[in-house]
This record gives C-alpha cells, structure tokens and sequence, in this order.
C-alpha cells in the first residue's frame, strides 16, 4: 500500500507552452498548467463546465520529454504527487503554492480514447 500515498492522476489539457530550463548544475525543469474539467448539470438542466487548473513540475529526462513533446492544448495523462511549498513575494507576502511533481506521462490523443 506504499505505493498508493500521495499519488495523482491528472487527465487535461495544457495551458500553456512548456516553460523549460537547463541549470549550471546540468538540472533540468519543465513547468506547465494544466486544466482539468469537470461536468454536471444545474437545476435548470443545463450542463456545466468546470474547469481546475493545476501547477505541473517535472524534473530531469521527463522534463526534457515534456519539452520535446507537449505543446500548448495537448492532452496528456500526468502521474505523480502533490508538494506544497511557500515563499516570499517581491511585496514582502508568504505566497503558498501546490504542484503536482510529475514522475510519468502519457501523450493522449482524443480520438484513441473509449469515452
């Protein structure tokens, strides 16, 4: 059951272009969001869409993967696990932000999916 602690899977649509950086160090970072939706219907019947955007991270040869493969709209199938972390804005403000840290992923396309 391990395996099973803090682990996510994300299903959407890139929002943006793949922000992508190589360190000194040799590192390197892929950074996107990604926007998940969500469906219902209101009292009145009409169907609604909700749409959640989410902070992705990659780090190493899936960032590099990332970059080389996903483009703004793309779908994709993200795995990995939720990190929090804060830090200080340039107002002197704690700023507090959640990213999945993506350990897989999967290029979708919609036309190959049974739903």
């Amino acid at each position: 059951m391990n395996t099973l602690r803090n682990q996510v899977q994300l299903l959407g649509n890139l929002g943006n272009e793949v922000d992508f950086k190589k360190f000194d160090s040799g590192k390197t970072v892929a950074k996107f969001s990604l926007a998940t939706n969500d469906y219902y219907k209101n009292a009145k019947g009409e169907k609604i869409q909700e749409t959640q955007w989410h902070n992705i991270v990659a780090w190493g040869k899936g960032a590099e993967l990332m970059k080389e493969l996903l483009q703004k709209g793309s779908q994709v199938l993200i795995k990995g696990r939720l990190t929090n972390r804060s830090y200080e804005a340039k107002d002197g403000q704690t700023k507090y932000v959640t990213e999945v840290v993506a350990s897989e992923f999967v290029c979708v396309d919609p036309k190959d999916m049974p739903f």
